[in-house]
């Protein structure tokens, strides 16, 4: 099936207000989810929309958000987002050091008490979109092991940052330090389908091509032991830092039940403190037309700069439509269907 971006978000907004969740709140969150489809990953979008839903139906996350600054010192705030939606303290977490960067040139923000946000250039292109270079790290329920490990202990604990590109869209880069994001292992799960060796391991540390094998199991680090020790210290930076869970103790959106307590650190830098945007800007012009201007190593291929394949796959999917699987649209109805709001169509 093919749907408009505002058929998704209207879907799924009405979903979360059934929910309790305040309209302005309901609509960022359904946003947040249709823009991942958008950019063509389907792992962070609308598939994801009843598995908040059902943290929102037991308490474990809070439908109303009152996140709060437990420190407010010029251009360093710490949030406490008191087990609420992760997208909405996110977003207001990026706000705060925009607007402490464009007052001190710089802005950090650690948060504390949060949850799942889904997709994290979802908030550096906010910094982007003000002139600024924004970064953003969570750390995120356990998915791999120490490097030479078998228990589950560690997040892939993913870290964006975005730039404003002058007349390019936004050069932005959204990784998880795990070779593949969990979200992918899930949606081969739904489709049947097996995955790449080197993804994942068994719980007894065996390769596999099962996605079910391999969420029960655990998610390879890229890179090796630099993918694992670049998840510790984001960890750091977002866990630890804030005050918030980390490790082990923190509660993803796969679970129903028990709170998240994940932690969110952001910088933003004010480039006009810096030098002047517009000279930043035509030096980022340059360097898109330098790498999009290096001979390809296979004769016809195209070479893209970080988030170009984002935007061109966003702008193809608004004139196109969203295709969703037959089974994501039958459990998105499914579950609608129970809480009484009109089913996708």
């Amino acid at each position: 099936m093919k749907l408009s971006a505002k058929q998704l978000v209207d879907f799924c907004t009405n979903a979360y207000i059934a929910m309790g969740v305040p309209q302005a709140d309901a609509r960022l969150l359904a946003d947040s989810l249709v823009q991942a489809e958008l950019w063509g990953h389907p792992s962070h979008g609308v598939m994801r929309t009843f598995w908040y839903g059902k943290r929102l139906q037991s308490g474990a996350m809070r439908a109303r958000t009152k996140s709060e600054l437990v420190v407010d010192a010029g251009a360093i705030a710490v949030m406490d987002g008191n087990e609420g939606i992760g997208q909405v303290i996110a977003t207001r977490a990026m706000q705060e050091a925009i607007a402490r960067a464009e007052a001190h040139g710089i802005g950090v923000v650690a948060v504390r008490n949060s949850g799942h946000f889904g997709t994290a250039m979802y908030y550096t292109r906010m910094a982007a979109q003000a002139g600024c270079i924004g970064f953003l790290t969570t750390n995120g329920s356990p998915s791999m092991a120490p490097w030479g490990g078998r228990t589950k202990l560690i997040g892939n604990n993913p870290w964006s940052i975005a730039a404003p590109a002058g007349k390019y869209a936004p050069m932005m880069l959204d990784i998880a330090n795990t070779v593949v994001a969990r979200g992918k292992l899930h949606v081969a799960r739904k489709k049947g389908e097996s995955i790449p060796l080197g993804w994942a391991v068994d719980k007894e540390g065996r390769p596999t091509t099962d996605a079910a094998e391999g969420i029960a199991g655990n998610i390879l680090p890229f890179a090796g032991h630099k993918g694992y020790a670049a998840s510790i210290m984001m960890d750091v930076l977002s866990g630890i830092l804030s005050g918030s869970h980390f490790a082990d103790t923190i509660v993803g959106p796969y679970s129903p039940e028990g709170k998240s307590g994940v932690g969110h650190f952001v910088w933003v830098l004010d480039i006009a403190a810096f030098r002047p945007l517009a000279a930043f800007e035509a030096d980022m012009e340059t360097l898109v037309e330098k790498i999009k201007g290096s001979p390809p190593a296979v004769k016809g291929d195209e070479i893209y700069y970080p988030g170009e394949l984002e935007a061109r796959a966003d702008a193809r999917s608004r004139s196109e439509g969203i295709a969703l699987p037959d089974d994501v649209v039958s459990e998105l109805n499914a579950q609608a269907t129970a809480l009484g709001v009109r089913s996708l169509s």
